[in-house]
């Protein structure tokens, strides 16, 4: 069966006592000045069964069709309607109560029941009550499924984040070994002594492209570390034609970033650095600001050597919008002989 069927059936109890404790409410108030216990209870019976179908007239047609819908003018015609018929079967009821139960005698009826304004104001009482019932549900459901639907949307946008994230890196990575291997083939060309150690150095990152790829922070300890071995390699390339000053100030332990956030921007200056007077000259500078851990960088060049982006900048640019979204700041200056990457990231600390 149903769910909703099923649902609405195990309401049917609460509704059939819902109803008994207002017949009850009818036939003790107009009991009020009666001793007539007989006309009062077919009197609260037929009050009953008007409020009963004016109620659900409302709850299940007039409100959900017209009111929810914004049908303003129909709902008012339909309230119209309501009232009138409410108003005639009532009416219909002193009438018959007072020829069949008071023998037209008017003076003998008890003076609740022959006040239709009373009356009136008795069955839209209980109307007004389950309609404000209905009202109130419904806004309640709506703001559910609102907040349902929103947590959906989020969800559905971080999947789609981090699917984008891991394109990213997966970018990132090859584009990074692929410069790399590059310079080890440059050395197994000339059968340099240097080429196992690059290897070895070479595989050590791969350990950490590899393995960090899916960890959405990394300790910034394992970055440093990286770092420092991408240099050796680097310093067995260019042997005396660099220059290398890397500084790190106020490390701690426990700060986290996202994995090759600052490793690109190294390989970088070496791929699109540019010797001058035969040496490649590179500054690398990561301290800790108050809440910010602030990342500088300077290499010579010239003006031709990096008027391009590579799409590992791009990327990096991309994955700092996604991950830290305006509360980063990448400032990258190039003149004629010098290009400088200067980046502040909030800190996160491992928690």
């Amino acid at each position: 069966m149903n769910k909703n069927v099923l649902h609405k059936i195990k309401k049917v109890p609460l509704h059939l006592l819902f109803w008994v404790g207002i017949w009850f409410f009818f036939f003790t108030f107009f009991s009020v000045g009666s001793a007539n216990k007989s006309f009062i209870f077919w009197f609260s019976t037929i009050l009953s069964a008007v409020s009963i179908v004016a109620s659900y007239s409302f709850m299940y047609q007039i409100i959900p069709d017209y009111l929810i819908q914004k049908k303003y003018s129909k709902f008012a015609l339909y309230t119209i309607y309501a009232f009138l018929f409410s108003m005639s079967v009532v009416l219909m009821t002193m009438v018959f109560g007072f020829v069949f139960f008071y023998n037209l005698d008017y003076q003998t009826m008890p003076s609740l029941t022959k006040n239709p304004s009373v009356i009136l104001v008795c069955v839209f009482f209980i109307v007004a009550i389950m309609s404000s019932y209905k009202v109130v549900k419904y806004n309640l459901k709506t703001i559910d499924d609102k907040r349902v639907l929103e947590t959906k949307i989020l969800k559905t946008e971080l999947q789609l984040k981090e699917q984008e994230l891991r394109f990213l890196k997966m970018q990132i990575h090859p584009h990074f070994l692929f410069n790399t291997l590059n310079t080890i083939y440059g050395f197994a060309l000339k059968k340099s002594e240097h080429t196992s150690e690059m290897i070895l150095k070479l595989s050590n990152l791969l350990d950490y492209i590899l393995y960090q790829i899916e960890e959405p922070f990394v300790s910034l300890n394992d970055e440093i570390k990286h770092i420092n071995n991408y240099i050796s390699l680097e310093k067995l390339r260019f042997q005396d034609g660099l220059d290398v000053d890397f500084v790190a100030e106020g490390i701690n332990d426990d700060i986290e970033i996202p994995p090759m956030l600052f490793l690109p921007f190294v390989e970088n200056a070496f791929k699109h650095g540019h010797q001058i007077n035969n040496v490649l000259k590179v500054k690398i500078h990561l301290e800790l600001v108050e809440h910010s851990l602030i990342f500088k960088m300077i290499n010579s060049t010239n003006f031709k050597s990096q008027t391009k982006e590579g799409i590992g900048l791009v990327n990096i640019k991309k994955r700092l919008e996604m991950i830290y979204n305006d509360t980063f700041d990448l400032n990258i200056k190039s003149n004629s002989d010098l290009y400088s990457v200067q980046l502040s990231i909030p800190i996160k600390k491992h928690e």
